[in-house]
């Protein structure tokens, strides 16, 4: 399993989703551009010192990511807040690559057409979305668990 970021605007956030790629073990797929300079050190007190941990691939665009991606084996799974189908429905595979998009604006249509699978996650009516680091957690964390780690 991978995640993947889609041009993330904060580097709090992208620090937390860094660090827990580090803690599972997950690589991560960064496709830029990003809204700050990654250096940023928000980004680094977000991840601390598990940055050090995380294998992370950046990617200059999305069609750079749709070219690294050619091949090999798995889904896109697009976690969006305009899916049918609750995240707790969801059947993950060990070979998925769990989409998250921009916190201020999701991902564009081109992107959201390309995931092979659109999952939410369900919340009380007349609220728009949670924080995109949380949503990562919540959904690799289900993931997660349906694929049986950790093992003990």
């Amino acid at each position: 399993m991978r995640l993947a970021l889609y041009q993330p605007d904060i580097p709090q956030n992208t620090g937390a989703i860094l660090r827990l790629a580090a803690c599972f073990g997950l690589p991560v797929d960064l496709i830029e551009p990003c809204g700050f300079v990654f250096d940023d050190r928000r980004l680094r007190r977000a991840g601390m010192d598990y940055l050090e941990h995380v294998e992370l691939h950046r990617h200059r665009s999305w069609d750079a990511y749709q070219a690294a991606r050619t091949g090999r084996p798995g889904r896109l799974v697009l976690l969006t807040t305009k899916a049918p189908m609750p995240h707790v429905a969801c059947r993950f595979e060990a070979a998925d690559s769990l989409l998250f998009g921009r916190e201020s604006a999701g991902v564009p249509d081109d992107v959201h057409a390309a995931a092979d699978l659109r999952i939410r996650i369900p919340m009380r009516p007349g609220l728009r979305s949670l924080n995109v680091a949380m949503a990562a957690a919540i959904v690799t964390g289900e993931a997660m668990r349906q694929l049986g780690f950790p093992s003990s």
